[in-house]
Formats: structure tokens, sequence, C-alpha cells
């Protein structure tokens, strides 16, 4: 029996149209799970991951914060659970940034070119308080900052406990308005290592440094940290630049000469103005080609400076005692620094190692190709390698892997407990250690640990910064 092509196209045009009419109704709608289907996601690594999910947009940033994962778009932020992936809420917002340490998060968000901003509970996004009249806000695992202007050249810089309702301290800045906006605007410090698959912020939100270096109209106003005193505003020569690392100003000189650039570092007391250290030689990577012009801030991380002595081995300084804690060995490149360890690829290209700061002492060494990047986080080392693509997070002081993922996606948020990997609009939750082990909690909680790290020499046995202002009582229930 032969049936017409034309009764065959009716009949399915019939189907299809009683198929609209019962979604349309809300009688039955297949779509929905039809669309599920055809756009089911594929794993983003091998082993699969905890969870994986599509968010709104391509993230910007992402941060663990607690027991949720805070996904910063172009015009929205939105948090997730970090044990089911689940939304938990989302709000309109064009930049986010998150505050406090593993117990008191807070996540800042705000509109671009409008004053003020909010901090919510990354769990319920609920408000925790309003401000109406900021324009720029520092977030870190201890402190929160931020400043309002009156007009252009009368400004007030105060500082919050995370959670807190009330500024800790506030000090007279003379304007911020016209060139810092919205979240964490430049200051003058370091530039971090950056890694291919690794994102800038990986680490999350880093202790507060005992001092903060301003630019303002040319010059730069140093405010400790712990009081809000302004202990110096100073203007740099023509040859300078000036940069506020490891409790020091340093005063960084690149003069032209002989067709090259000579380099000179002087660091000062920001109390007293005077000389505490000085090396000469030591190209800080702060000049470009062009007669010797610094516009960029020394690479560095913390406490500690990346520089490239005379002879083109690279080497790490400590920023306020001017000691080398790492000479690199000719060939070698330093590929990720903390106030601890370096991580450096070896001469022969075949594997990165961990060398501990001050010492001799290798921390641990994995083979890896020499296009292998990496970042030391306080929870984890993170090694991105290609051909083939793998993540591999290490435990920073032994070396013992954690997580190992066949994966081309990127490195997003590294916690207590795992990592965030993420390709495109999805994002996935890596556990560490399929025994259910973790790795050593850092000191203070992930903190920010003082010049020197363990090495001889390091005040306050290097782990509570210069003053000490990085240790908190330990009775005080406080993170960081």
């Amino acid at each position: 029996m032969r049936v017409a092509k034309g009764s065959v196209r009716g009949g399915l045009l019939l189907g299809l149209a009683v198929v609209v009419a019962l979604a349309a109704t809300g009688v039955w709608n297949p779509f929905p799970g039809l669309w599920d289907w055809v756009d089911r996601s594929e794993p983003i690594s091998e082993p699969d991951v905890v969870w994986q999910q599509r968010v709104g947009g391509t993230p910007r940033s992402v941060t663990i914060a607690g027991d949720a994962v805070v996904v910063e778009q172009r015009t929205r932020v939105e948090a997730r659970s970090l044990a089911t992936g689940t939304q938990l809420w989302e709000r309109k917002a064009d930049w986010a940034a998150v505050a406090g340490g593993d117990r008191d998060p807070v996540v800042a968000v705000g509109k671009l070119l409008v004053k003020g901003y909010e901090l919510l509970d990354p769990t319920t996004g609920v408000t925790r308080r309003r401000d109406d009249d900021a324009v720029a806000v520092w977030t870190y695992r201890n402190l929160l900052l931020d400043a309002r202007c009156t007009d252009a050249t009368d400004c007030t810089l105060s500082a919050w406990d995370p959670r807190g309702t009330a500024p800790l301290w506030t000090a007279f800045l003379p304007g911020v308005h016209s060139g810092l906006l919205a979240d964490n605007p430049g200051l003058r410090g370091t530039r971090r290592l950056t890694a291919t698959r690794i994102d800038d912020g990986v680490a999350g939100a880093e202790a507060a440094p005992p001092l903060l270096g301003f630019p303002v109209d040319g010059r730069v106003h140093v405010v400790d940290t712990a009081t809000g005193r302004v202990l110096q505003n100073v203007e740099p020569g023509r040859e300078e630049r000036l940069s506020v690392v490891g409790g020091r100003l340093l005063r960084i000189n690149a003069r032209s000469q002989d067709g090259t650039c000579y380099f000179a570092i002087s660091a000062r007391d920001s109390a007293t103005g005077q000389e505490a250290w000085q090396r000469a030689g030591i190209n800080l990577r702060t000049a470009d080609s062009a007669g010797c012009v610094q516009r960029e801030d020394p690479q560095g991380a913390r406490n500690v400076l990346i520089g490239v002595a005379p002879d083109g081995r690279e080497t790490v300084i400590d920023g306020y005692d001017g000691r080398l804690l790492w000479v690199g060995e000719p060939g070698t490149k330093l590929i990720a620094v903390d106030d601890r360890s370096a991580v450096f690829r070896a001469a022969d290209k075949r594997s990165v190692i961990a060398r501990e700061l001050g010492t001799e002492k290798v921390l641990w060494t994995r083979q890896a190709s020499g296009k292998a990047g990496a970042a030391l986080t306080p929870y984890a080392a993170v090694v991105a390698d290609e051909k083939p693509s793998r993540l591999a997070a290490l435990d920073p002081r032994t070396g013992r892997e954690l997580a190992a993922l066949r994966t081309s996606a990127n490195a997003l948020a590294v916690g207590s407990q795992g990592m965030i990997i993420g390709e495109g609009r999805e994002i996935g939750y890596v556990r560490f250690g399929a025994s259910g082990s973790s790795p050593t909690r850092p000191p203070g909680d992930g903190g920010n640990p003082g010049p020197g790290g363990p090495g001889p020499g390091g005040p306050n046995n290097g782990d509570c910064g210069p003053k000490g202002e990085l240790c908190s009582d330990p009775g005080d229930g406080k993170d960081g």
C-alpha cells in the first residue's frame, strides 16, 4: 500500500501543530528537555569533575567564597553551591570582588560610573551592608578598603573588617576620583607572573600588605594598613619609579647611558625615610627599551621582587631587607613565586622545580614541558602543561599530587578542598584527594606571609609581616 507524500507531510505538520498547541497551553512541553539533550555539554576534564554547570556568560572572574562559588560576568554576578554547582542567587552588577577568608567572606558588587557598592552574603545573596558614596573598593582576606570623595582633591580612605559595620580607621587622601574606580584599581606594588590557562586571580584575595602605595597626581601616598596613617607623600624623580613592597618604599632608578639601561634600587623605611637597603645592577623589568622609561611596576608577589642580574640570571629579592632569596642557574626560567618558594622551569626544559626561598632546599620536582606554566596559591601549586593539555594541583610544600586532569580548561580558582576549572561558559569543581586527603592549611588561614619566607633573618619567623601585623590572636576567631 502506497501512502501519498502529501499525506505524510500533512500528518507531520498536523502533529507539530498539536505539540505546539499543547506547549503553548502548558499541558505538555517537550522542548526544554529536547533542547537540553541537544545542548548537553561534554565533560571538560578526565577524570570527570564533581559537578559541571553552564553559566549565563563567559566568566570574568571566579572565586571560591566559603561554601559558594562567585562568578563575575559582564553585566551580572551569580553564586553557586560549591558542593553541587546549583545556582544560589544572581544579581545585576558591572563588577564584583570577594573579601574575607574562608569563614567570613563577603561579595562586593557595584555598577560602573555609579557611586556606592553593596556587600552581599555569598551563600544567600542578602545585602549585609550598603554604601552610596564610595568610588573605589579594594578587597583583601582580612580587610576591605573604600574611598569616597567630596570633590576631586578631597577624598577619604576607610578600612573595614570584611563583615564589620563601622570603619576601623579613616585617612585623608588628596584625590583618587579621577583615576581609581570600581573594584581593586591599581596601586603601586608588584606585577604578578602570569601563565597560560591559569587565571590571574586563581589564588583569590590575599591579606592586606603592611603598606599600600596610592598614586595621586604623580605622587605616591604611602598608607599604613594597620593604623591608616599616611606615612609618606613622595614625588618620583625624573628617572625614578616608586613602588611599595614588603613594608618598604622602593625608589627604582633607570638611567640610559652607553646604549643600555643602568638600574639602582633604594629601599626606604616608611616611617623615617632613611635608606634600609640598596642594590645596583638588578633589572626589575620596569622599563621599556625606549630611553629606559619606566612604565610598569616591578614583577613580584607579596613581599618579594623579581629581577634580572647583570649576567642574565633571574633573582628573587626580599623587599624588606634586600636579601637575594633565590638566584637561578643559567637557562632556568622563573614561572611562579610567593614569599616562601619559587617555581622554575629547569634549563633542560623537561621539568619544573620548586625551591624554598632563602635556602638551597628543593621542595619538589615534576616532569613538564618547556611551555609549562604555574601559579602558587595558599592551598595548592597549579601546573598547566600543553601537548597534551594537563592541569595538576600539588601540595605547595611537598609536591604531593592533589589532582591531575587531562583537560584543555583553565584553572579559575583554588580553595582549601578543591579548585574550579572552566572552558567558555562551562565551569566545574575538582575535589582534591581521591582518598579524602587535603592540602596542609597555610599559616594564618591562607594569609600573607612576611618577607623573607622561612629563611634566616625574616622578622617574626617569616609568618607575620615586618611589624607582626598579619598574625591575629589565635582566640579571636578571625581569618587571615
